[in-house]
C-alpha cells in the first residue's frame, strides 16, 4: 500500500484552478462524484503504460490528438465519430511509415478544463474572470457566466461517460475495420493537391491486397477489425480528479479514474505544486509538457518526483517550443534525461508554441509552422541518438477553418467561415491527415536513412 493519499495536493500551492464561492455546493458535488463508478480501469491504464514504454524504445509510436477543450454545447455523437475516424486514418498512415504499432490516445472524455495566460480578460473596458473550460464556467462574456459552478463537474462526468461508451463501441464493433479506414484515406488522396500522398496510399493498398491474398482478412484476424483506443486530458481541476480517484485492489495503488492518461501543463509543473503532487501518486501514465522555460534542473527534479521507480511508459515528456525553437531548447532537456538515465517517452506537441493572432483578429496556427516543429523534433532526436516516440495534436474531425495552410490552403480571410473552437485553434480533418502523411515520411526516413525521401 502506498503512503500517498489522494488529498495530499490540498496542502500544496495551487495555480490555474478556480476559487469556488459556494463551498457547500462544492463539497456536495465532490461527495456525489466520489460515489460514481470510475470512467476507466486500472488494467487499461497499465496496458497503456506498457505500450507507451514500447514507444519510448522505438517499438511503437504514440498518436495523441483531439479537442483543445471539449464543449458541452457542441457535444454530439457525430462529433465523436468524426474525430475518432480521422485518428484512425492518421494511425493507418503512421503505422505504415513507422512499421510499428501506433498507440491511439484521444484528448477526449475529460478535456474540459483549460489553463489561461491571465486570470481575467477585458472587453470594451469591462474586466471579467477568464473562461476556464465548460467544467468550470461558461464562455459568454457576462459576470454570471464566468462564476465557477461546481455542478458543472457532474455534467462533465456524464458527457465523459457517454463519450467513452461510444468510443468503446466504435473500437470493437467493426467501425475500425482496417479496410474501411483505408477507403476513407483514399478519398483524401483523390484531391488534386493531395497527389503527393497518393503514392503512399497506393503502397498501403498493395500491402492490404497481399495480406488478403495470403489469407489474412478481417474474418481470420480479429485485430484487423478492432483497435485499442485510450483517453487523456490535462489533470487541471483537482477536485474532479480527486473525487474520481480509486484504490486499485490488485496493486494497492491509486488510479485516477477520470482517464487513462493525464498530463501536467507547462503552467502547472511546479515541482512543489498541487498538480505535480497529485500526479506523483497515481498509477496512470503521466504526461509532462516541456516548454522553453523548462530548465534541465527542473526536469531532473520532476522526473524523480513523477517516476521515482524509473518505470518505462510511466512518464511521457511532451515537447512544445514553437517552430525554430526545438533545436535550441530540446537538446539540453534530452541531455538531462541521459544524465539521469531516466526512462521517458519523447513526444512532440507542435501546436501550443505556434499560436499567433491573425490580421483578422483570430487566434490561429500556421500549418507550415506546425510541420516545421515536427521536423525539428525528429532532427534533434536523430542528432542525439534518441527515440522520437510520438506526436500530440489539437485537432478535430470537423471541417473547421481555424489553422491556416494545408492542401486546402485555408487563408486568414477564411478563418471566419467555420471558426468554432471554444479556446485554441485546431487542425481540421484534412490538415490532420496531411500531417500524418508528412510525419510518416519522417518515420520512414528514420528507419531507412540512406533511402531517398519521397517527393513531398
Amino acid at each position: 500500500m502506498s503512503d500517498w493519499q489522494k488529498t495530499n495536493w490540498r496542502n500544496k500551492p495551487r495555480v490555474q484552478m478556480p476559487d469556488y464561492t459556494d463551498q457547500d455546493a462544492l463539497q456536495s458535488v465532490e461527495a456525489q462524484l466520489s460515489k460514481y463508478p470510475p470512467l476507466v480501469f486500472a488494467g487499461e491504464a497499465r496496458r497503456l503504460k506498457a505500450q507507451l514504454g514500447a514507444a519510448g524504445r522505438g517499438e511503437a509510436f504514440l498518436l495523441q490528438g483531439g479537442d483543445c477543450a471539449e464543449s458541452f454545447e457542441q457535444f454530439s455523437a457525430d462529433g465523436i465519430r468524426d474525430t475518432f475516424k480521422v485518428m484512425l486514418q492518421m494511425a493507418m498512415v503512421l503505422t505504415y511509415g513507422a512499421k510499428v504499432p501506433v498507440v491511439k490516445v484521444g484528448r477526449m472524455a475529460g478535456q474540459f478544463a483549460k489553463p489561461r495566460s491571465a486570470p481575467t480578460e477585458t472587453v470594451n473596458g469591462v474586466e471579467l474572470p477568464s473562461y476556464r473550460g465548460d467544467i468550470i464556467n461558461d464562455l459568454p462574456f457576462t459576470a454570471e457566466a464566468r462564476i465557477p459552478d461546481p455542478k458543472k463537474m457532474l455534467q462533465a462526468y456524464t458527457q465523459a461517460a457517454a463519450t467513452l461508451n461510444l468510443l468503446r463501441a466504435f473500437s470493437t464493433g467493426g467501425y475500425a475495420d482496417v479496410h474501411q479506414v483505408h477507403s476513407w484515406t483514399l478519398g483524401f488522396t483523390e484531391s488534386e493537391k493531395a497527389e503527393a500522398y497518393r503514392e503512399m496510399a497506393n503502397r498501403i493498398t498493395d500491402t492490404l491486397d497481399f495480406m488478403k491474398a495470403a489469407g489474412v482478412t478481417t474474418e481470420t484476424a480479429h485485430t484487423l477489425q478492432s483497435v485499442e483506443f485510450y483517453t487523456s486530458h490535462e489533470g487541471l481541476l483537482l477536485e474532479y480528479e480527486e473525487a474520481l480517484t480509486r484504490l486499485d485492489s490488485t496493486s494497492g495503488k491509486w488510479l485516477a479514474g477520470s482517464g487513462h492518461m493525464i498530463w501536467i501543463g507547462d503552467r502547472t509543473r511546479q515541482p512543489d505544486g498541487a498538480h505535480v503532487e497529485f500526479c506523483s501518486g497515481v498509477l496512470n501514465p503521466i504526461g509532462l509538457k516541456c516548454g522553453p522555460t523548462t530548465t534541465a534542473e527542473d526536469l531532473k527534479v520532476l522526473m524523480k518526483k513523477l517516476n521515482p521507480a524509473n518505470e518505462e511508459g510511466k512518464l511521457t515528456l511532451i515537447a512544445r517550443f514553437g517552430a525554430g525553437k526545438a533545436a535550441e531548447h530540446l537538446p539540453r532537456l534530452v541531455k538531462a534525461v541521459k544524465e539521469e538515465g531516466a526512462k521517458v517517452t519523447w513526444v512532440c506537441d507542435p501546436m501550443h508554441g505556434n499560436t499567433i493572432k491573425s490580421a483578422t483578429g483570430y487566434k490561429t496556427r500556421p500549418f507550415d509552422s506546425v510541420l516545421r516543429e515536427v521536423r525539428d523534433f525528429f532532427g534533434v532526436h536523430q542528432s542525439e541518438g534518441t527515440v522520437p516516440g510520438g506526436v500530440h495534436f489539437e485537432m478535430t474531425g470537423q471541417d473547421v477553418t481555424e489553422c491556416t495552410g494545408g492542401v486546402r490552403d485555408v487563408t486568414e480571410e477564411d478563418l471566419s467561415d467555420r471558426y468554432h473552437t471554444a479556446c485554441d485553434p485546431r487542425l481540421n480533418a484534412s490538415q490532420s491527415l496531411e500531417l500524418a502523411f508528412l510525419v510518416a515520411e519522417e518515420l520512414s526516413q528514420l528507419r531507412s536513412p540512406n533511402e531517398d525521401r519521397a517527393a513531398i
